[in-house]
């Protein structure tokens, strides 16, 4: 099974950490520092597999410090992410702000398009999961709030991941294109999930993003009830949040987010049923579930007598009688 395969070893002699700086950088596709403690003794080797538009480096080396500074992110405006798997050895990650001690298994996430550093402490193994940043779509404060951490793998989302990953790394080079293609995209969803996982979220005070936050909430899911793909998903998405901190959100609230959703629709509906209609029909009871985004007559009519008690056809044969009643 044939896949693109590309490995590099530093030639012998005064210029092997060069070799092995430019042969990282070009596998990164983002201009590097490389410096070594023993530059003259330096060895390394670095085995890069293609993954559709996922690149594997497979870095073992002596210890090194891989790092890009602001002159040269300010220099080269590289668009890619990496997922660094550490195999062997130590190191130390700086990033946005943040340190941390990289353990054999930890993973670890990095921006190339922000400044960062990697020292490996002893001699090490490490695999590279690099992939181009705009294929994320996920806000660069957002991710910025991830990097510079070891995300342990001892549970969590982060262990799965890291198993995947490892396993991936091992048979690059025998899967074949069009089934790297497919993967490239599993990879992608799998860096978003560990972002959704590990992100941190807007202060849960007074006077923060917060007080902002839930009334947009709460407009955006008036507007939009009709749409029956309306779900705490896609309303978490369309605020830039994972759907745990949606759900955060709501902890003090008087229902879940799907709760509320499901109020509301109901509510409109009932209006609906007992709205006048001089001069014309009144809609049918089928109508009014698909026009507040019921999936179906029946699913309406569940959540319609658990709110009120009695069926649509009921409410609408009384009339206004129950127009005083709430959910």
């Amino acid at each position: 099974m044939h896949t693109d395969a590309d490995e590099r070893t530093a030639p012998a002699g005064a210029d092997r950490l060069a070799a092995w700086r430019d042969a990282t950088a070009h596998a990164l596709a983002a201009a590097v520092q490389v410096r070594a403690r023993h530059e003259n003794d330096f060895a390394g080797t670095l085995d890069v597999r293609h993954l559709g538009y996922v690149r594997v480096l497979s870095p073992a080396a002596e210890p090194v410090r891989l790092s890009r500074t602001p002159r040269l992110v300010a220099r080269d405006r590289a668009d890619g992410i990496l997922v660094a798997l550490q195999e062997d050895g130590t190191a130390a990650l700086t990033q946005d702000g943040r340190s941390a001690s990289l353990l054999p298994g930890d993973l670890a996430v990095i921006d190339l398009r922000r400044p960062f550093s990697l020292e490996q402490r002893h001699r090490f193994r490490q695999r590279l999961f690099r992939l181009p940043g705009h294929v994320l779509n996920v806000p660069s404060a957002r991710l910025a709030s991830v990097t510079g951490r070891a995300l342990p793998t001892d549970g969590g989302a982060a262990a799965p991941s890291a198993a995947f990953l490892a396993r991936l790394a091992d048979r690059a080079a025998r899967i074949a294109p069009p089934v790297g293609d497919v993967l490239a995209g599993v990879v992608a969803d799998l860096v978003v999930g560990l972002v959704d996982a590990y992100a941190e979220e807007p202060a849960d005070r007074p006077g923060t993003a917060r007080d902002h936050l839930l009334p947009a909430v709460y407009r955006y899911i008036d507007r939009h009830l009709p749409d029956p793909d309306l779900t705490p998903e896609t309303v978490a998405r369309a605020h830039r949040i994972s759907v745990r901190y949606l759900h955060r959100l709501f902890e003090d609230e008087e229902s879940t987010v799907g709760g509320h959703i499901r109020r509301r629709r109901v509510e409109e509906s009932g209006k609906d049923l007992t709205r006048p209609a001089p001069g014309r029909d009144r809609p049918t009871i089928a109508t009014v579930a698909l026009r507040w985004g019921f999936p179906s007559p029946a699913h309406f009519s569940r959540a319609f007598r658990a709110a009120y008690g009695v069926s649509p056809r009921e409410w609408r044969g009384v009339g206004s009688g129950f127009a005083m009643l709430r959910p």
